[in-house]
Order: C-alpha cells, then sequence, then structure tokens
C-alpha cells in the first residue's frame, strides 16, 4: 500500500482540485477534497437556515453532519447526510459564503480531526488551504499551488460559461480577490504557504504541464521515503 500523504495547497481556482484527482489517481493514493468538506457543511447551513455567523450553531452542525465520498465514472461524488450534493456545493451562494463558514474555529477543528483520522489510515493527497500547516504538518510532500488572480479569474469564467451560466469576468477577479484576502487573514488557520512547500506556479501553464511536475516532485519523495 502507498503509504505517501501529500500535502497541497494554495488559493481559490489555482486548480488545486483537478491536479489533485488525477495526480492522486497516478499516485495510488485516496484524494480527500478538504474543500468540498467546507463547502458541504456551508450548503447545509444554508439549507437549515442557519446564520452564518452564528458560531455556536455552525460547530454542532460540523460535530453532527455526516460527509461521504463515493467514486463515480468522472471524479467523485459528494454526499450529505445521506443526500448527493456534488453539483449543489458548487453554487454562487455557496462559493461566497464558504470561506465565513471555514473560518469558525469550531467547525475548523471538526473537519481537521476528520482529515487526520483519513490520513491515518492510508496514503492521501488532501488539497485545502491549511493542510501542510495545520492538517499534516508533516506530510511527505508539501506543494503550494498558486496563479496570478487574472489567470484563476479566467480559468472560473470560462469553466461557467462551459456550463452554460451567465457570468461576469469582473465580478468573478473581484471575488477571487476578497476570497484570497479573506482566507489569508482569518484567525483560525489562515491560507498560509508552510515553510518547506514547493511553490508551483500555474499561470501560463496546462493542466498536464503542471501534474507532470508534481508527479515529478512526489516520486521524487516517494524514492527517498523507501
Amino acid at each position: 500500500m502507498n503509504t505517501l500523504r501529500v500535502a497541497l495547497d494554495g488559493p481559490a481556482g489555482a486548480g488545486k482540485s483537478t491536479v489533485a484527482k488525477r495526480v492522486a489517481a497516478a499516485l495510488g493514493v485516496a484524494y480527500v477534497d478538504t474543500g468540498a468538506m467546507y463547502r458541504a457543511i456551508t450548503w447545509k447551513a444554508l439549507q437549515k437556515g442557519i446564520e452564518l455567523h452564528d458560531e455556536v450553531a455552525l460547530t454542532e452542525l460540523a460535530d453532527s453532519i455526516h460527509i461521504d465520498f463515493k467514486p463515480r465514472s468522472v471524479g467523485q461524488a459528494v454526499f450529505v447526510d445521506g443526500e448527493e450534493v456534488t453539483d449543489a456545493i458548487r453554487s454562487f451562494d455557496v462559493t461566497n459564503n464558504v470561506s465565513a463558514v471555514s473560518a469558525v474555529s469550531g467547525v475548523r477543528v471538526a473537519m481537521v480531526k476528520l482529515q487526520q483520522d483519513i490520513a491515518a489510515r492510508t496514503g492521501v493527497l488532501m488539497d485545502g488551504r491549511d493542510i501542510g500547516t495545520v492538517v499534516l504538518p508533516n506530510a511527505d510532500v508539501k506543494i503550494w499551488l498558486t496563479a496570478s488572480v487574472e489567470a484563476r479569474a479566467q480559468r472560473r469564467y470560462q469553466e461557467l460559461l462551459g456550463k452554460g451560466i451567465a457570468c461576469d469576468f469582473e465580478q468573478i477577479k473581484e471575488d477571487i480577490q476578497r476570497r484570497d484576502d479573506y482566507d489569508a487573514s482569518r484567525e483560525h488557520s489562515p491560507m498560509v504557504k508552510a515553510d518547506d512547500a514547493v511553490v508551483v506556479d500555474t499561470t501560463g501553464m496546462s493542466i498536464d504541464e503542471v501534474i507532470a511536475q508534481i508527479e515529478t516532485i512526489c516520486h521524487s519523495a516517494q524514492a527517498q521515503k523507501s
């Protein structure tokens, strides 16, 4: 069994999820989409009408929610308390509120414990904002995946247009910058690059180029571990 543990961090829109899924499959380790976990809690809170600044209610929700990942033909499906929410957690409402929910200390404590429990059982590739600094500080590989705000906004813009969703490029760009600022300045587990993380700037790179570079980094670490 491959016991390699990889932490893939970086700002919103850098392509972490897309890259992580393919690299994890190539390495033969489990992929844990931590961002989807926080989106799942945000979606559930919105469904239940919970005030998103009510830290007590959000913490209670995080402690009781049941999140499952199940493989499907392309990627993996996300379930919250038995209901599939794979597409629902990518809605505008969830995207615009997930940073606030994920900044709640009690929510992060609950999710970090779950993520660490998973990593203790098997090799993993986790992507998020604080994997290398908080969740897996002793990860075998730490990567900081980033790109310019312009590039990240363009990717998000093209993704939404491809789904037939009307959107404004400048608004997307502003939202990404706002989210960067919020994630980097939150009190609990802020978004920050681990000192020993390898920086991979994806601006101007294709997905295949990014994946090849990360796989090379991981294979090198795996060889040293062996």
